[in-house]
């Protein structure tokens, strides 16, 4: 163990303290002197052996609750503390975590004495306004001897993550239709056990109900033909985030960039409550997530893109599989006439109902250009609604009528 640094105040003072006695006793001649002088010079280095192979006694575990949160909400962290040696206490004990800038100020605990599998529980709370994985830890345990001569610090364990999710907004029930089944289908097909004239029976399968038997077909194909199973289409939807860093502006939770990243899992969340199957997708490419937790983890460390233009998202996005009351949802920040193009191409592809929502605090060029923007996506058969702010969302989803004008889509009105 490395003494010297470890030296606190007190302890150099009590060295320069007895060396001088020391040297003042050789000096003068007087024995008792020099042997008072060798005592207060060995108290630090005495007391230091207490401190021996104190940091291989302590142990630690740690626990998030929960591991992972909303923005804006706490986040508890448990710590337990204890000395793991059957014999040999610990003393003067303090801990410290180590946290990121903006989970706020790393605390401090004076645990003090730990006797012998004796066992500490600390905790303290946690909150950010900004989504991200944050390293919660390690802890450094500091030891001082009982007459605080020297100090140790040393590191223990690794730190845990804290995932914090992206705000969701909770958007209104209300119905919100999509495009008609792809390739001109209605939104469910029959079910077994149609009419007579069914034109897709099967070949009859052991167990198969009687009831189900296609007699006329059975009289062409000369074998007993049942009514083909069918089943609902189900509804597949898509929601494009667009990422691009010089698509938005501000910094923090209120820059535009987070209104578009809450807004995107709000709408997520909202379609897959509904029983939609999901495809996620950012300026970058595909995101693996179709879940709600999946797409809120995964927007929670999306970071800004440096890409300029959204005609290879808007590409990707206009081949997902939309069907049933499926929409393609568009959360977009400032966009230049070469992405207006490209994305004026998606709603005539297959008869997709698109909708666009447009952070009205992106980097826009002037104040009337996402409003421009907005009438140029409707002209191009989009349903367009401007977001200044997550709390904006319900307000423009809320607005959804049916039977939009000249299109079996929604339409998200902006009040």
């Amino acid at each position: 163990m490395r003494l010297l640094p470890a030296l606190t105040v007190r302890g150099w003072g009590l060295l320069s303290g007895g060396a001088a006695l020391i040297a003042s006793g050789l000096v003068i001649g007087e024995r008792d002197l020099v042997g008072f002088g060798v005592l207060v010079f060995a108290l630090p280095l005495l007391a230091g052996l207490t401190l021996w192979g104190a940091p291989r006694r302590v142990v630690h575990s740690r626990a998030l609750q929960p591991s992972r949160t909303a923005a804006g909400s706490e986040a508890r962290v448990l710590i337990r503390v204890a000395n793991a040696a059957t014999g040999l206490p610990v003393g003067g004990l303090a801990v410290d975590d180590t946290l990121p800038y903006a989970l706020g100020q790393a605390p401090r605990f004076n645990v003090g004495f730990l006797g012998p599998r004796a066992v500490r529980d600390l905790t303290y709370r946690v909150r950010t306004e900004i989504r991200g994985a944050y390293p919660v830890g390690p802890l450094t345990l500091s030891f001082s001897d009982p007459l605080n001569c020297l100090r140790r610090r040393s590191p223990l364990g690794a730190p845990t993550t804290l995932l914090v999710t992206p705000p969701v907004v909770a958007l209104p029930s209300v119905a919100v239709p999509g495009a008609t089944a792809e390739d001109g289908d209605s939104t469910a097909r029959s079910p077994a056990g149609g009419t007579e004239n069914d034109p897709v029976p099967r070949g009859y399968q052991h167990g198969d109900d009687m009831r189900r038997v296609h007699w006329r077909s059975t009289a062409r194909y000369g074998e007993l033909m049942v009514r083909r199973e069918e089943h609902p289409l189900s509804d597949r939807s898509a929601v494009l985030a667009d990422l691009r860093g010089r698509a938005h502006a501000g910094a923090g939770p209120d820059s535009s960039l987070e209104t578009a990243v809450s807004a995107a899992a709000s709408v997520a969340a909202h379609l897959v409550g509904r029983g939609h199957e999901l495809r996620l997708h950012t300026d970058s490419g595909a995101v693996a997530a179709q879940t709600t937790p999946d797409v809120l983890d995964a927007l929670a460390v999306a970071p800004a893109s440096d890409n300029s233009s959204l005609a290879a998202a808007a590409e990707a996005i206009g081949q997902s599989h939309v069907s049933g009351h499926g929409l393609v949802v568009a959360v977009l920040g400032a966009l230049s006439a070469a992405d207006l193009a490209a994305l004026a191409r998606l709603p005539g592809n297959r008869g997709r109902s698109c909708v666009a929502l447009l952070c009205t605090r992106a980097a826009w060029p002037e104040p009337a250009a996402a409003q421009q923007a907005a009438t140029a996506l409707r002209e191009a058969g989009w349903t367009a609604a401007e977001v200044g702010s997550p709390t904006d969302l319900p307000r423009a989803w809320g607005g959804a009528a049916l039977g939009h004008a000249g299109s079996g889509g929604a339409m998200i009105a902006d009040d």
